[in-house]
């Protein structure tokens, strides 16, 4: 079993700053691309931004210059830090991880986690 658990998520005035971590735990051999997603009431879930294994990384147009991804593989975390943040951005928030359960199995597997509500006030 693989799970992938979120925090940091919140309310926070336009212009705030926000940090979201997700954990992936349990039969772990490798994570290739982890990031994010959200999606807002009514609108089709969108990536935000995602970083590989080997530090490439990638952002939304929308996002560009005001958020940040970061990964610890050692522990195998992602981090989102968000700032000047906008009343556009308010939608729960999804990590996305795509993972090698194990040695003998060389397909990754995509797992998503419970998501995490941001809320920007303006």
């Amino acid at each position: 079993q693989v799970h992938l658990v979120e925090s940091g998520g919140g309310l926070v005035q336009a212009g705030g700053s926000l940090r979201l971590s997700c954990a992936a735990s349990g039969s772990i051999f490798g994570i290739n691309v982890m990031g994010w997603y959200r999606q807002a009431p009514g609108k089709q879930r969108e990536r935000v931004a995602v970083a590989t294994s080997g530090g490439s990384t990638y952002f939304a147009d929308s996002v560009k210059g005001r958020f940040t991804i970061s990964r610890d593989n050692a522990k195998n975390t992602v981090y989102l830090r968000m700032t000047s943040l906008k009343p556009e951005d308010t939608a729960v928030y999804y990590c996305n991880a795509d993972i090698r359960k194990t040695w003998s199995d060389s397909t990754y597997y995509t797992y998503w986690g419970q998501g995490t509500q941001v809320t920007v006030s303006s």
